[in-house]
């Protein structure tokens, strides 16, 4: 029998990077996968192959997770096609249409830092509410919510992604505690992976990702599927039973003396 055989997962940000890895090793441990996605083509692709390649279960919903509606309306078509929720991943992300990749702190718009909140944040709080009377009903849940070592180490000059992410860890800690009665292990990734967004920014900047390499333990970035998916795949399984409110850093040991992540940027 598959790990996950008749569970049923929600996965956002699942069209691409991390959150395609991760519904992929979902569906071939037998899941029924929910692929959440803004991006219409990739998010259709991605549960489309979910069904070719192992046979799975997989319902496409279009989902801007930055607004309430439609996290309550993905939980909702969710719960309409397979009758529950057993596993949630917030994973999405995304900045705002326009914003920079890269800010001082003095330089970080209201309007910026307002929408990374909601994205990163706020939207895994409607998510997990939503799902969350299921899972005590059933005394079953898995909560795996996607995080960064870039907020973990304070990385400059992203500040509302290093806020966003450390308020979910925060979050994160604090259902797993009062959820833990009901059996609903909470916990979170933080992960280095060869994602689109990675491989944008090592061309942008090859020097500064050959540093980041080079400290590596393994000298290597994460493979989404492989090594991110396979640590989703244990938190979201029977296996994770007795661990909840944990961070666990899937990074090739890269969080043990910090990565650089320097650089320039002019003053204001």
């Amino acid at each position: 029998m598959s790990r996950l055989e008749g569970r049923v997962a929600i996965v956002t940000g699942a069209g691409a990077g991390i959150g395609r890895g991760i519904v992929r090793r979902f569906a071939a441990e037998g899941a029924a996968v929910v692929v959440a996605e803004y991006n219409v083509d990739s998010g259709t692709a991605t549960a489309a192959e979910l069904q070719r390649d192992f046979g799975a279960q997989a319902l496409f919903v279009r989902a801007d997770i930055s607004r309430r509606a439609d996290v309550d309306a993905m939980v909702g078509a969710a719960i309409e096609r397979f009758g529950k929720v057993d596993i949630l991943v917030n994973n999405a992300w995304s900045r705002r249409q326009g914003a920079p990749f890269a800010a001082r702190v003095e330089q970080q718009t209201d309007t910026d830092l307002d929408f990374a909140w909601q994205i990163g944040t706020m939207s895994a709080m409607w998510a997990m509410r939503a799902v969350f009377p299921g899972m005590r009903e059933r005394r079953w849940g898995r909560i795996v919510n996607i995080c960064s070592l870039n907020g973990v180490n304070a990385h400059p000059y992203t500040v509302d992604y290093n806020m966003a992410k450390e308020a979910l860890r925060a979050l994160t800690r604090t259902a797993a505690r009062e959820w833990a009665p009901y059996q609903i292990c909470c916990n979170v990734i933080c992960p280095a992976a060869a994602t689109e967004a990675y491989k944008g920014f090592a061309a942008a900047s090859p020097d500064n990702a050959a540093a980041i390499l080079k400290l590596n333990p393994m000298g290597r970035m994460g493979d989404p599927e492989s090594d991110i998916g396979g640590v989703a795949l244990f938190l979201a399984s029977d296996d994770c039973r007795y661990l909840t409110g944990n961070t666990l850093f899937a990074d090739g040991g890269g969080h043990i003396n910090g990565v650089p992540w320097a650089p320039q940027l002019p003053e204001s």
